[in-house]
């Protein structure tokens, strides 16, 4: 899943209106950084096969440490620790910890069976990669009602604050495009740097907020 942990960070913002956006989405996407970066370290393993699924050419092969629930459990509660201590906001830690552990359970949905408990349990995943068109559908329409619930929560500087945010939004929709339709990634090795590429996404997210204002009164 890809819009659909992008869509929990947009959709966040409601529930922690003093937390950046770019912050936020750091959170919807740790799961997937460390994910990344263990691959390009040679910690964790994924495979290319293009008819595996009917949505992603992947075979997770070992991921524990970045994709395990205990481990999420853990990221999250790390992450919702140093955020509370860098921003003395127990709201905003909260959410985001709550983020981060959203990631896997947004995976159990569309993954096949390859998800594990903790390091060497049994392996969980409710399969709806294998249906490119349900999950095409289950993806727009979380990433739709995310954004109204944003959108909804935020306003406008009037500053350049929508062209920014439609211009992510657009790049969002054509990455997922290209992820579906477009060709087999070359190697694993592309498709580990590619993660890591997301960085440039959560920057924008942080670009974003410097255009738009909370509506909450808790701000």
């Amino acid at each position: 899943m890809f819009l659909g942990h992008f869509s929990v960070g947009f959709a966040a913002k409601a529930l922690a209106p003093r937390t950046s956006l770019g912050t936020l989405l750091l959170a919807s996407q740790f799961l997937d950084l460390i994910w990344s970066t263990l691959l390009i370290l040679g910690i964790e393993r994924v495979r290319l096969d293009p008819g595996v699924t009917g949505a992603v050419p992947l075979i997770f092969e070992y991921y524990p440490f970045s994709h395990s629930l205990s481990l999420a459990l853990i990221w999250g509660v790390v992450v919702a620790a140093i955020y509370l201590v860098v921003s003395n906001y127990t709201r905003g830690a909260i959410v985001m910890g709550l983020v981060v552990v959203s990631h896997w359970f947004l995976d159990l949905l569309v993954h096949r069976s390859d998800l594990p408990l903790y390091p060497g349990s049994r392996l969980f995943g409710m399969g709806l990669w294998d249906s490119k068109s349900g999950t095409v559908v289950v993806e727009m329409v979380i990433f739709i009602v995310s954004l109204g619930v944003y959108f909804n929560a935020t306003a406008t500087r009037k500053d350049g604050g929508d062209w920014c945010l439609g211009c992510l939004l657009l790049v969002l929709m054509g990455i997922y495009i290209e992820s579906l339709f477009g060709p087999l990634p070359p190697s694993v090795n592309v498709i580990a740097w590619g993660g890591e590429a997301q960085w440039l996404l959560i920057a924008w997210g942080y670009w974003i907020e410097r255009h738009r204002v909370s509506v909450d009164p808790e701000r």
